[in-house]
């Protein structure tokens, strides 16, 4: 009986793809469950310095984050390259929708889509921790607080360090100004990477700005709630609960080329008129980036 020839593969030839991976059944689920609460149980889990559990960051955080990612807002991520796979760099965005969605998402796009699988320690004011609940979530999902000393020692250890240096002027700003960047503040992010000799990634997020169109703010109710912002919307709080409800827009987030700080060297950071260039520079890099991306949105919601 003749032998099967076989025929090598050319040089331009595409090898054939891999089988698509099968998921799990539910026999598999239900077992990674029952494992799962063992451990919570029994305390076989780790934290870090700041909090962090990465056990139920992957098992109970980032799965309920999920949907909202791929079925509600269907992001696209772009530039993930420019995203180093190993040691710290620092991710600056822009910062809108009223309530801080697109830190989450952004997180999201970093650990599902980038090959490292990366983890955005994101950096969280005050407010977020003197929440009831929310603060220790926060901490468990990696959020630590926004502090020049917390974001050095992340950087130093080769995190990825997320920051949104509009705060509460970008995440609260009325509809109108929308994809307009707020001022970045006095740029102590830039000074936490010049001490650390780590590049700035800037990142433009489109998409958040429609989640919740801040059309109003109830000043009055804000103070007496102790927030920076009260915010009235077309669907809150005239619906209730059910104006919690995020509109569906459609997202992009992109990574821009990396700019580097290590040949300033540390004393830098002192420096006044470098720091402010910087700051600038990665301002008008996503304001640029910003007007790119909704050129490219065929609609809000699309």
């Amino acid at each position: 009986m003749p032998e099967a020839r076989v025929i090598p593969l050319r040089p331009d030839d595409d090898p054939p793809p891999p089988p698509p991976a099968t998921p799990p059944g539910w026999d598999e689920q239900l077992a990674g469950g029952l494992e799962f609460l063992r451990r919570r149980l029994i305390g076989e889990y780790d934290t870090d310095e700041f909090g962090f559990d990465p056990d139920l960051t992957d098992h109970v955080l980032l799965p309920g984050l999920r949907p909202l990612f791929h079925r509600w807002f269907r992001v696209e991520t772009q530039g993930l390259e420019n995203v180093p796979d190993v040691g710290g760099a620092l991710v600056v965005a822009n910062h809108s929708g009223t309530v801080p969605v697109d830190a989450l998402m952004t997180t999201v796009a970093l650990h599902d889509e980038h090959p490292a699988a990366r983890r955005l320690r994101l950096l969280g004011a005050d407010l977020v921790f003197q929440v009831p609940f929310i603060g220790s979530l926060a901490r468990k999902l990696g959020v630590t607080l926004a502090c020049n000393e917390d974001a050095e020692r992340l950087l130093s250890g080769g995190e990825l360090v997320g920051v949104f240096p509009e705060g509460f002027k970008g995440v609260g700003k009325p509809f109108h100004e929308r994809y307009t960047l707020q001022r970045f503040g006095r740029g102590g992010f830039v000074s936490a990477a010049l001490r650390t000799g780590t590049p700035i990634v800037p990142c433009a997020i489109v998409g958040a700005e429609e989640i919740y169109p801040m059309i109003g703010n109830a000043r009055t109710a804000a103070r007496l709630l102790g927030l920076p912002y009260f915010p009235i919307t077309p669907t809150f709080p005239l619906l209730g609960p059910l104006g919690a409800v995020p509109l569906p827009s459609k997202w992009f987030i992109a990574f821009g080329e990396p700019i580097e700080t290590a040949s300033y060297g540390p004393a830098a950071a002192d420096d006044p008129m470098v720091v402010f260039n910087l700051t600038d520079q990665v301002r008008e890099t996503i304001q640029h980036s910003l007007y790119r991306l909704l050129l490219q949105r065929r609609s809000v919601f699309s």
